[in-house]
């Protein structure tokens, strides 16, 4: 179930299951990484567990703790609607599909150099 969790975190997913705010244990910690002070003396990491399932969610991707509280309970919204739901979850399911477009971007971008390729080799026989 591993990697099922690491498709989430990707936009518009509106069939979600709801978090229920008992169910969450809610903690604000100092957070890690670049920014000196700003991040070394304030406590706006947030750390969000959700108790039935033990999934656990550190965001410390602002230095506002209240937007960090929403961007947490998003990303764990969409991890927990893909441990209940695994393949039937809409996030998954975005996740396959951008997936399939950016390999046939990449075998379409082959082809073209493969013509690219080709024609230039006959411009070469050409002028010989």
């Amino acid at each position: 179930s591993l990697p099922l969790l690491q498709a989430a975190r990707k936009r518009n997913s509106l069939n979600l299951l709801a978090l229920n705010e008992a169910e969450l244990e809610e903690q604000f910690v100092r957070g890690d990484g670049p920014g000196g002070q700003a991040t070394n003396k304030t406590n706006n990491c947030v750390v969000l567990k959700h108790i039935p399932s033990g999934i656990v969610v550190k965001c410390h991707q602002t230095r506002s703790a209240e937007k960090n509280r929403k961007i947490a309970r998003e990303i764990l919204q969409e991890k927990v609607d893909l441990f209940y739901k695994g393949e039937d979850s809409d996030v998954f399911k975005e996740k396959k599909a951008a997936e399939k477009k950016k390999q046939e971007k990449k075998r379409r971008a082959k082809a073209n150099l493969e013509r690219k390729k080709l024609f230039k080799e006959m411009q070469e026989l050409d002028k010989k």
